[in-house]
C-alpha cells in the first residue's frame, strides 16, 4: 500500500530575512505591509500570512475581509522570486475557503497562476499554483478558464515533476478538469496517458488514487483505451489487481477495466493474455462487495457488445454472477443483475442464466430493497422474453405471485419490468391462466393510472393481453381498470396510445365492457384519434369499430348503420339519430326521463314464455318500489302500487292468455327499470322460424319476410296516400298508455320505414338472414341484402357474384330493387 504525501514547507533560509510572527489582532497591520515597496518586507509579510491562514478557516476569513486577496494577486506576478513564491504559497493555502475562491475567479487568477507553471519556476510555486489551481477547478467556469488559458500542458508536464506535493497536485487538478469532454479530448492529444500509468508506480497511494480515478474518467472514451492498450496499461492495470498490497486501489482499476472492456479488441486482448480469467477468478475469490460490484459493472459495460458477449460466454462468466447474486450486499445483487439483463442477449448465456439463475433472481423479487427489485425484474423480464423454457423455470421456481405483487412496487422501472415478464408468461396457455388466478387485472388498475409513460405503456399491453378472457375483462371492470385505460387514449405518447387502443379493442370484446368504455368516453376519443394523421394507429380504428359491434345500440346511434354481422340482440334499443357532442344515454338513464312529444324510443327484448311466466309478483313489486323512491315521488309510488296490486288480484281465475296478459301490463308499469319481455316480438319469431325458415332460396325468404313485417305493421301503403298513413298518432298513443318514451317493437302495429326496416334486421337476424339496417333521414331506414342472380338461360353451373338489394317494406312488400338503381334511389328519398 502507498504511502500518503505530507510534507511541510520549509520556512525561508535564514541569511534571507527572519519570520515574522503575528496575531490576528496584527494581521491587518501585516496587510499593509503588502503594499511596502521594500521587497524583503513583502516576502516576510507574504509568509507571515501564509503561517496565519494555515490556522484555519476562520484566520483565511480575516484576511478575505483585511482585503489581502487583491494585494496579494499583485504579487503573484512580483518579479523577486522569494516574493512571487511566497504570494503564491498564501494563495494555495487560501483557496480552500469558498468564499476566497469566489474572489479569486472574479479577479481571473487563472491566467497569472497557469504562468507560474513553467519548469524554471520553484518547485513550491509549483506546488502551491497547483493547489490553488485544484481548489478552484471544484468550479465549472474555472475549468472553462484553465482550459481555454492553456492550463492542460503544463499540469501534465508536472505529472513527472519529482516533488510528489506537485504531482498529487497537478493529477488532481487533471481529474476535475477532465470531467468536461472537451478536456478529455485535449489531454488525449497531450499524451496524459504516459505520465498517468508512471503515477501508478507511485509509493503514495493518494497519487495512485488520483491517477486511476482520472484515467477511470478519460477511458470512457474509445481513442484513450486505445492508447491506454497501446501502452501496456491493460497489464499495468491487470499487475495492480494481483496484489494484494493494493487492495485499496482495486475498486478503481476495475472501474477503469470496465471500460476498456467496452471494446472487442482490448476484450479480445485481454482474453488472449489470460486477463479476462483471471479478472474473473479475481471477482470469484474476493470479498470485498465494492470490488464484486464494479467487476459486475464493468461485465455489464462490456455486455452491450454483441461480439463482447460472445467472448465472456466463452469464459463462462455467468457461473461468476449467479454466485454474485448471492452475495449479502444488495449493491452487488444490483449489479450482478443488471449484468445478467445485459448478458441474457446471448442466446446461449439466456440458457445458462435459466437452468441456474432464475431462483436466485425469483427470491430477490422479494427484498426489501426497491433497487434490488427492479434489477432483478428487470433480469427476469429480459430472460423470459422470446424463451419459453426460461418462463417455465420462473413458473417452476413460483415466481408467478411475486411478479403480480411487483406490480404494486415503489419504482417504476418495477412496475414494467414485471409486466413485460408476465406477458412473456402468458404466451403460455397454463400460465396465462395461473397468472390471472391471482388477480393480474385488478393489479393492473394502479399502473394504468402511473404517471410514467413506460408504466403506462407495459401496463396497457398487459391488459391487451390478457383481456383475451371473459372473466379477466369482468376483473378489470369491477376494479376500476377501464376508466384509467381510457384515459391513456389522450397521451401524447405514441406506444402508450397505441398500446391503450388495442387493450380497448379486446377489451370491447364483449357487451358489458363495451358499454362500459362507451359510456367513459372512449368512443368519442377514438373517434377523434381516427381524425389525426399523426395520431391514429392500426388498432384505434379497429379499437372503434369493436366497441360500436359490441354496443350496437350506440352504433346505429351514431352511425345510422349495422351490418349483416352486426345481429341484434335482446337489450337493443333505438333511440334515433344522436347529434355531435350530445352523450348517448343507456336505457336506464332514458327511462329516468319524464313522458315526452320526442322521438320514441324503440327497444327489442324477445324473452321466452317460460321465464317470464316463472316471473314472482313480489319481487318485481320490490324492484318496482325501489325504482319509484328514486324518483321521490311517493304520491306516484303509492297508485301505481294500488295498480299493480289490482291487476294481480284481476289475475287470480283468469285463463292462461288472460294472465299473461295481465303479466305483460305488470312487466310494462316496470319498463322504466327493466324492459319488459315483448311476448308480441318473440311471437313474430316463431311464426317466422316456422313459415319463412322452411322456404327453399334466400330470395323466397326475403320477400316472405318482407311481407310478414309489412303485414304486422299496417300494411302495404299506397304512395299517394303515404301522408294519410297516422304512424304517428299511433305511436303517440302507445307512450301515453306506457307513460314513457321507451315501447316494445311488437306493440307497434302502425310502423314506418324505421320501424319496419329494424322488425326486418331483428327477426331476419334471428332466423338467419344475412341483412344490413341503413338510416335515411326524414324517418326514412332501409334493409339491403345480398341475392344472388340466377343463371343466364341456357347457362348452367355458371356462379355469379351476389348483388345487393333495397327491399321494399312500404309499398309493394316483397320488391328487391338493385342497389344504385333509380327506384332504390327513390325508396330512399320519398
Amino acid at each position: 500500500m502507498g504511502k500518503k504525501v505530507k510534507k511541510e514547507v520549509e520556512p525561508p533560509p535564514k541569511h534571507v530575512f527572519d519570520p515574522l510572527l503575528i496575531e490576528s489582532k496584527t494581521a491587518a497591520t501585516v496587510v499593509l505591509m503588502l503594499s511596502s515597496p521594500e521587497e524583503e518586507v513583502l516576502a516576510k509579510a507574504c509568509y507571515a500570512l501564509y503561517k496565519f491562514a494555515s490556522k484555519g478557516d476562520e484566520n483565511k476569513m480575516t484576511l478575505l475581509g483585511l482585503g489581502a486577496v487583491e494585494r496579494l494577486y499583485k504579487l503573484i506576478t512580483h518579479e523577486n522570486p522569494i516574493v512571487r513564491r511566497n504570494a503564491v504559497m498564501v494563495f494555495g493555502i487560501m483557496a480552500s475557503n469558498d468564499d476566497v475562491k469566489k474572489l479569486l475567479r472574479e479577479l481571473d487568477v487563472t491566467n497569472s497562476l497557469i504562468s507560474q507553471l513553467a519548469p524554471e519556476e520553484d518547485v513550491v510555486i509549483h506546488e502551491f499554483a497547483t493547489l490553488c489551481l485544484a481548489h478552484m477547478a471544484v468550479e465549472y467556469t474555472t475549468k472553462v478558464q484553465i482550459f481555454e488559458q492553456g492550463g492542460l500542458e503544463p499540469l501534465i508536464a508536472l505529472l513527472s515533476s519529482p516533488d510528489p506535493d506537485v504531482k498529487k497536485n497537478s493529477v488532481e487538478c487533471i481529474y476535475l478538469l477532465v470531467q468536461d469532454f472537451q478536456s478529455r479530448a485535449a489531454v488525449r492529444e497531450l499524451n496524459v496517458i504516459p505520465p498517468l500509468l508512471e503515477l501508478l508506480k507511485s509509493e503514495y497511494s493518494v497519487i495512485q488514487l488520483l491517477a486511476l480515478k482520472t484515467l477511470e474518467v478519460i477511458s470512457k472514451d474509445r481513442e484513450t483505451r486505445i492508447i491506454l492498450g497501446e501502452n501496456k496499461g491493460l497489464d499495468c492495470l491487470l499487475k495492480i489487481l494481483e496484489n494484494n498490497e493494493f487492495s485499496d486501489l482495486h475498486v478503481e482499476t476495475l472501474a477503469v477495466l470496465g471500460n476498456c472492456l467496452e471494446d472487442v479488441h482490448t476484450l479480445q486482448l485481454i482474453q488472449q493474455a489470460g486477463g479476462l480469467k483471471k479478472l474473473l477468478s479475481f471477482v470469484g475469490v474476493s470479498t470485498v462487495p465494492d470490488i464484486q460490484k464494479n467487476a459486475a459493472k464493468a461485465i455489464t459495460k462490456a455486455a452491450y457488445d454483441c461480439e463482447n458477449r460472445k467472448i465472456l460466454n466463452e469464459e463462462e462468466v455467468e457461473k461468476c454472477l449467479i454466485k454474485l447474486l448471492e452475495i449479502d450486499s444488495d449493491g452487488v445483487k444490483v449489479a450482478a443483475s443488471q449484468a445478467i439483463s445485459a448478458m441474457c442477449e446471448n442466446l446461449a448465456s439466456k440458457r445458462a442464466f435459466g437452468l441456474q439463475g432464475i431462483p436466485q433472481l425469483v427470491q430477490l423479487l422479494s427484498s426489501d430493497n426497491e433497487e434490488v427489485k427492479e434489477a432483478a425484474v428487470t433480469a427476469l423480464a429480459n430472460l423470459t422474453a422470446g424463451s419459453p423454457s426460461n418462463a417455465s423455470a420462473v413458473a417452476q421456481a413460483e415466481g408467478i405471485e411475486p411478479l403480480v405483487n411487483t406490480l404494486n412496487a415503489q419504482r417504476d422501472g418495477s412496475i414494467a419490468n414485471a409486466a413485460t415478464a408476465l406477458t412473456n408468461l402468458a404466451l403460455q396457455e397454463p400460465f396465462r391462466v395461473n397468472i390471472q388466478s391471482r388477480g393480474i387485472m385488478s393489479a393492473l388498475a394502479e399502473p394504468l393510472r402511473s404517471a410514467n409513460s413506460q408504466v403506462q405503456s407495459r401496463a396497457a399491453f398487459t391488459v391487451a393481453v390478457f383481456s383475451c378472457d371473459a372473466d379477466a375483462r369482468t376483473e378489470l371492470r369491477n376494479a376500476g381498470g377501464l376508466g384509467p385505460l381510457v384515459e391513456l387514449l389522450h397521451s401524447k405518447n405514441k406506444e402508450v396510445r397505441r398500446n391503450a387502443c388495442w387493450a380497448v379493442l379486446v377489451c370491447a370484446s364483449d357487451e358489458l365492457t363495451a358499454v362500459e368504455l362507451c359510456r367513459l368516453g372512449a368512443l368519442d376519443i377514438l373517434e377523434e384519434i381516427n381524425l389525426s394523421i399523426v395520431r391514429k394507429n392500426n388498432f384505434s380504428e379497429v379499437a372503434l369499430e369493436k366497441l360500436l359491434d359490441n354496443n350496437l345500440s350506440q352504433k346505429y346511434s351514431r352511425m345510422g348503420y349495422l351490418s349483416s354481422s352486426n345481429i341484434i340482440t335482446d337489450g337493443f334499443y333505438d333511440c334515433g339519430q344522436i347529434k355531435p357532442g350530445v352523450k348517448f344515454l343507456s336505457l336506464e338513464e332514458l327511462s329516468m326521463q319524464e313522458l315526452t312529444d320526442h322521438r320514441a324510443i324503440i327497444f327489442i327484448n324477445a324473452k321466452p314464455q317460460e321465464e317470464a311466466r316463472s316471473t314472482n309478483i313480489p319481487y318485481i313489486l320490490v324492484d318496482f318500489m325501489l325504482f319509484i323512491i328514486k324518483r321521490k315521488d311517493f304520491a306516484y309510488l303509492s297508485s301505481k302500487i294500488m295498480y299493480i296490486v289490482f291487476i294481480v288480484r284481476k289475475g287470480k281465475g283468469k285463463t292462461e292468455e288472460e294472465k299473461l296478459k295481465v303479466q305483460d301490463e305488470i312487466n310494462l308499469e316496470n319498463s322504466h327499470w327493466l324492459p319488459p319481455p315483448d311476448f308480441i316480438l318473440l311471437d313474430y319469431i316463431n311464426d317466422a322460424s316456422k313459415t319463412i325458415l322452411p322456404l327453399a332460396t334466400a330470395r323466397e325468404q326475403v320477400v316472405a319476410l318482407a311481407q310478414f313485417v309489412a303485414d304486422k305493421m299496417g300494411g302495404p301503403i299506397e304512395r299517394d296516400k303515404l301522408h294519410d298513413f297516422s304512424w304517428e298518432l299511433h305511436i303517440s298513443e302507445i307512450a301515453f298508455e306506457l307513460k314513457c318514451n321507451i315501447m316494445p317493437i311488437g306493440k307497434v302495429k302502425k310502423g314506418t320505414f324505421y320501424h319496419r326496416a329494424l322488425l326486418f334486421k331483428v327477426i331476419a337476424d334471428r332466423i338467419g338472414i344475412g341483412c344490413s339496417l341503413v338510416r335515411g333521414e326524414y324517418n326514412r331506414a332501409w334493409n339491403e341484402v345480398k341475392l344472388v342472380e340466377d343463371s343466364p338461360q341456357g347457362i348452367t353451373g355458371l356462379l355469379l357474384p351476389p348483388q345487393e338489394h333495397i327491399v321494399d317494406l312500404m309499398f309493394e312488400p316483397g320488391l328487391l330493387m338493385k342497389q344504385g338503381s333509380a327506384e332504390a334511389e327513390r325508396y330512399k328519398r320519398i
